[in-house]
C-alpha cells in the first residue's frame, strides 16, 4: 500500500524526503488513536507543542483544521487523507515551508508496521536539507518509537 502523493510533493520532485519505519507489537487498532489524537502528541512526542484543532477536539478527521508547533515551527495543517486504522496525510504550511506527511498502517500477524514519510518544499526545506540533512529522520524516528510505547503499553 503505498503512500498517495499530491502533484506538488512526488518524491524527487521536492527539496526534502524522509522516510521511517517501525515495527509494533500492537494491533493497528492499538496504534490509530494514538496517532489521530492530536492533542495527546505532545505527551509521548518531545518536538510538538500547542496543538489546536480547529472547532475543538482532540481528534483529527478527514478535512480536520488544525495549527501546531513542531521543531519550534508554527504550522496550520489539513488533514488531507483518512482511513481508521490504515492511513492518514496532513499537508502542513509554515514561513518558507510547504509539507506533506503521510502515515501507513499495515496489519502484520499480531502486530502492526508503521511508515512514515514526510516531503518538504520551499526554502526552509532547502536549508534544512543541506545544514541539518538528518534532523527531520531523527525527529521521526522519535516519533515512532514513543508510538511505539504508547501502542505497546510501556
Amino acid at each position: 500500500m503505498p503512500i498517495i502523493w499530491p502533484e506538488r510533493y512526488a518524491t524527487g520532485r521536492t527539496a526534502m524526503h524522509v522516510s521511517n519505519q517501525i515495527s509494533i507489537d500492537a494491533a493497528p487498532e492499538a496504534v490509530w488513536p494514538w496517532l489521530v489524537r492530536a492533542t495527546a502528541w505532545p505527551s509521548y512526542y518531545p518536538n510538538v507543542k500547542d496543538v489546536r484543532i480547529d472547532g475543538g477536539g482532540e481528534t483529527l478527521a478527514q478535512g480536520a483544521h488544525f495549527t501546531w508547533k513542531t521543531f519550534g515551527v508554527a504550522v496550520t495543517s489539513t488533514v488531507c487523507e483518512f482511513v481508521s486504522d490504515e492511513r492518514i496525510a496532513w499537508d502542513g504550511t509554515a514561513m518558507l515551508l510547504d509539507v506533506y506527511h503521510a502515515w501507513l498502517i499495515e496489519k502484520r500477524g499480531s502486530g502492526c508496521w508503521v511508515l512514515t514519510e514526510e516531503n518538504q518544499n520551499g526554502l526552509a526545506a532547502r536549508a534544512q536539507a543541506w545544514l541539518m540533512p538528518r534532523r527531520m529522520f531523527d525527529g521521526h524516528q522519535l516519533w515512532l518509537e514513543r508510538l511505539k510505547a504508547k501502542a505497546e503499553g510501556k
